[in-house]
């Protein structure tokens, strides 16, 4: 029997409406199974603020959470559209999201995260706007100013911005111009922030040490997951490399400028799968990063290349996501 992706790819508007209340409920179902990492109390100002604002133990913190998904959801399939990364719309995207975030409960009540996601893809919408234009000020600029601007959420997100530079390069847009607009994006919030913050401590010690604490913690270690996790982690991992390399052989078809765009979304893969490692007690805030750019990926191949190989591995996802949320019950 053939199995076919194509009522996924271009579902119907009742059948698109089902598939979102569905992937709505798998996060209520995964959510109630109680599994939750736990939430550092940070000394960044705007944390603070957010933290006591949306407390994890509240019905509307839950809520919002939920409302960002769906935005951040929304975000994702908007940036196909506009710079047509997989070569026709497609839902795939924007299911894959739901069903990974859906799965993932440590994600359901850190909403830092989630606005962060919100801020982040907005900033690739100016990013993928510089192609082959080392005149793009505007774009580098208010791209690292948005970046920057999560970075006061999350203090790691940071780092994002030399892989921006990067990205640059990538893209061929890479000059002295575009280089000191973004730089001077990086620094235009951090200013405003530290500024902020020596009024507030003004007649006392300003401490700019906290500023600078990423937390950083390289004694990585499995023992830190569950074997339900490792087996999880490991299995989808397998199903990435698979369709990345269905991906990479039809990229030729694709113009230069996708191409481009795929090889900078996978640089941003690697680098949070790094940060996952490197900053492991914080690990849980760089999953919906993960699984924008990890649905984003995947579903170039599973929408491009339909047959029952891809069809297959579609249900092999669907599955090793709903066997996970199941092992919650079971092992916690």
């Amino acid at each position: 029997m053939r199995i076919s992706l194509k009522n996924f790819i271009v579902p119907s508007i009742p059948l698109a409406v089902f598939l979102v209340v569905a992937c709505c409920s798998l996060w209520g179902v995964s959510f109630s199974a109680g599994h939750y990492s736990p939430i550092p109390i940070s000394d960044n100002t705007f944390a603070e603020i957010l933290q006591s604002i949306f407390k994890p133990d509240t019905v509307i913190s839950k809520l919002i959470s939920l409302a960002f998904t769906l935005l951040n959801a929304f975000l994702i399939a908007q940036i196909n559209n506009r710079f047509t990364i997989i070569r026709i719309r497609t839902f795939l995207p924007v299911f894959i999201f739901l069903i990974l975030m859906g799965s993932w409960s440590q994600t359901h009540t850190i909403n830092g995260s989630q606005i962060s996601l919100s801020l982040f893809i907005v900033s690739l919408f100016y990013f993928f706007n510089m192609s082959r234009n080392g005149k793009a000020t505007e774009e580098a600029f208010m791209g690292t100013l948005i970046i920057a601007v999560s970075s006061l959420l999350i203090r790691q997100l940071i780092f994002l911005i030399p892989v921006c530079w990067i990205g640059f390069m990538i893209f061929q847009s890479f000059s002295l111009r575009t280089f000191l607009a973004s730089l001077f994006g990086l620094l235009t919030p951090w200013i405003i922030y530290i500024s902020i913050n020596y009024y507030y401590y003004f007649g006392s010690t300003l401490n700019l040490k906290q500023f600078f604490d990423f937390h950083f913690d390289f004694s990585f270690q499995i023992s830190t997951f569950t074997l339900p996790e490792l087996i999880y982690s490991a299995l989808i991992s397998i199903v990435m490399i698979i369709a990345l390399a269905g991906m990479f052989s039809i990229t030729n078809r694709d113009a230069i400028h996708t191409r481009n765009k795929l090889n900078f979304l996978l640089l941003l893969l690697v680098v949070f799968s790094l940060m996952i490692i490197v900053f492991r007690n914080h690990y849980f805030m760089f999953l919906p990063f993960i699984a924008a750019i990890y649905a984003m990926l995947i579903s170039h191949p599973l929408t491009l290349k339909q047959n029952i190989f891809y069809g297959i591995l579609f249900v092999i996802f669907c599955i090793l996501n709903i066997a996970f949320i199941i092992s919650k019950f079971i092992f916690y």
